[in-house]
């Protein structure tokens, strides 16, 4: 006998059971790079107050010798390493489950009119704080053109 649903709305649900069976690959422990999310880079938050830019990057677990920053040619770079082992020992002492995991993020900005030798950094409850001075334009900020 013939199926009363079209072929389109067919069509559209074995679509849709591939996208599950996809997502379900994905979520599987195979693949910890995409279903944890270990590819993506930490989260920023940039704020212009007055005379300064605020950088805070949220570096939870991450210490503060694995991280760096750098200023090359007007590019702030952010730089972050973390190493975890978990291990999970029973009572006679044996190691029923050990996993590691390792990565490096990198975050890296555009900058311009900064004072590079006044950036200051500060890390504390795995928030990485950074103050960008600007840098005090000496030029005018209103300048009228004569039309010859």
């Amino acid at each position: 006998m013939f199926d009363l649903v079209p072929f389109r709305k067919r069509s559209e649900e074995l679509f849709d059971q591939m996208v599950k069976s996809f997502n379900t690959v994905m979520d599987d422990s195979l693949f910890p790079s995409f279903s944890k999310g270990v590819t993506q880079p930490f989260r920023i938050d940039i704020r212009e107050i007055d005379d300064k830019y605020v950088v805070e990057a949220e570096l939870p677990g991450v210490a503060r010798e694995d991280i760096d920053i750098d200023l090359n040619q007007n590019y702030l770079t952010i730089r972050a390493r973390r190493n975890e082992l978990a291990e999970q020992i029973d009572d006679n002492n044996k190691i029923i489950r050990r996993e590691r995991r390792s990565g490096e993020f990198v975050r890296r900005f555009y900058v311009e009119n900064i004072e590079e030798d006044a950036i200051r950094a500060k890390l504390q409850d795995g928030i990485l704080t950074l103050e960008v001075p600007k840098r005090v334009s000496t030029s005018t900020q209103h300048k009228r053109i004569n039309i010859e």
